[in-house]
């Protein structure tokens, strides 16, 4: 990969922009009944019933009534749900905006994000009371998220959209993402790709594959 040759950066949002947290959201759903957790929700794969929530495919409301069915608990409310289900989101990465930003003036950017409309709307709440910013869009050229678009990673669908909606050239495209599943369709489809580890800040990569000098 030559990063010299690199126009266009796609960023994934969870644990490469916003940190998240599988583990705290498996405790969570273990307390409202789930079992098996490890199969049911994890960072490699979960149950259809959260593929089609991040698809926008079913609503707030039927992905609520999907968790009281697969707890066998149909008196969980709508708080109790939302609770545990948020506890998956923890925050931005202290610098990460104005590493965005940085991006920004030299590079085109994006964001690609598999999300769904209850931690949607817990991010943009997030966002207006920390930073007192509307949405995501002053950080890159467009925001996607799955749940509007009606697409999600790792499909190949969703990659194709983005390149062709602002016609990128995938060998100009680099594609960063925590998920090595998506970083397998980015690759196959062109994209030049970097898979951030737990070890590794996005500031760290940045910084010290050259996408960024510090001068």
């Amino acid at each position: 990969m030559n990063l010299k040759e690199i126009k266009n950066i796609i960023f994934d949002y969870g644990n490469v922009i916003f940190m998240i947290d599988f583990k705290r959201t498996q405790h969570s759903f273990t307390e409202l009944g789930i079992k098996n957790v490890e199969r049911f929700f994890a960072h490699t794969g979960h149950d259809p019933l959260f593929d089609k929530f991040e698809q926008g495919l079913i609503s707030s409301a039927e992905f609520r009534d999907g968790i009281r069915r697969i707890t066998e608990k149909p008196d969980l409310t709508d708080e109790q749900i939302d609770r545990a289900w948020n506890t998956l989101l923890i925050g931005i990465t202290p610098g990460n905006h104005d590493l965005l930003l940085s991006a920004k003036k030299k590079y085109r950017t994006f964001l690609l994000s598999n999300n769904n409309e209850i931690h949607y709307k817990w991010i943009m709440e997030y966002l207006k009371n920390e930073f007192h910013l509307p949405s995501n869009e002053v950080f890159f050229e467009k925001d996607y998220y799955s749940h509007l678009m009606k697409m999600r990673k790792p499909n190949a669908d969703i990659f194709q959209f983005v390149l062709d909606a602002h016609d990128l050239k995938p060998a100009e495209t680099l594609f960063i993402d925590d998920s090595p599943q998506h970083i397998r369709t980015a690759a196959s489809l062109g994209l030049n790709t970097h898979l951030l580890t737990a070890d590794e800040t996005l500031e760290e990569y940045m910084y010290s594959s050259g996408l960024l000098s510090r001068e």
